[in-house]
């Protein structure tokens, strides 16, 4: 908790893709990904999921398994795959779930264990993308990383989700009610924006509700083959290697 203030990262992006394999094949080959965790706990959701670490950082794809489907109806108002969820860690979870209520923001879904607990918000109330507040016990572990990241602080393949960026009708309205919750203050730059603990959330525009959600993620710390990438779309989000300083 440096200079006493509760630390809020980002610690995984979210994709929703309706055939799994293609868009998973293409996100390991394109990142260098080492194999990913598979949970069987997403089949509560009715999905199939892939995870893959970076650093201690996580990219998740998600495939709806059965008719009916949060992820499945998503799908369809999308008209194809995008940027579905965005998950922080928080060292002051109970500030955050309080700030939401405060805020009239429903709860989809909770769960809380010894090493982690999980608040899924719902994406009517924030907009952009569903929000997940979450808290690592000890705070860098992360259960939804798989079993050698349960109770563990573990590293992945080198990198780091560096930002992501959400498109909505009302970037400023949304930038607030998030950092709001979140316990951030918006910056206001060329676009809304929000400081995290090593990364930034960045509001643009978007011109309608179907074009809304997680647009782009940044990533940095790449090893040099990667980060010389130009920027690519993997399951309809643009993923986009930060050069080092």
């Amino acid at each position: 908790m440096p200079d006493g203030k509760p630390r809020v990262r980002l610690r995984q992006a979210v994709i929703a893709a309706s055939e799994l394999e293609p868009v998973a094949g293409e996100l390991r080959r394109s990142l260098g990904l080492g194999e990913p965790f598979r949970d069987p706990g997403v089949g509560m959701f009715g999905l199939v999921n892939t995870v893959f670490a970076i650093s201690d950082c996580f990219i998740e794809v998600i495939t709806p398994s059965q008719p009916d489907t949060a992820a499945g109806r998503w799908l369809e108002r999308h008209g194809g795959d995008g940027g579905y969820m965005v998950i922080f860690d928080l060292e002051d979870l109970e500030g955050a779930r309080a700030r939401a209520d405060a805020a009239g923001v429903r709860v989809v879904w909770q769960l809380d264990l010894p090493d982690i607990s999980g608040t899924h918000l719902h994406p009517a109330d924030m907009r952009g993308a569903i929000v997940s507040i979450d808290q690592s016990r000890p705070y860098g572990s992360w259960r939804w990383g798989g079993p050698e990241w349960t109770e563990t602080i573990s590293s992945g393949p080198p990198g780091r989700l560096a930002g992501v960026t959400i498109a909505v009708p009302e970037p400023a309205e949304v930038a607030v009610r998030w950092g709001e919750v979140l316990g951030v203050r918006v910056s206001e730059r060329d676009q809304p924006r929000l400081a995290l603990d090593g990364a930034e959330v960045v509001f643009v525009a978007a011109s309608g509700r179907s074009e809304e959600g997680l647009v782009e993620i940044a990533l940095a710390d790449l090893p040099s083959q990667v980060a010389a990438h130009e920027p690519l779309d993997v399951g309809g989000v643009r993923l986009r290697p930060l050069l080092s300083a």
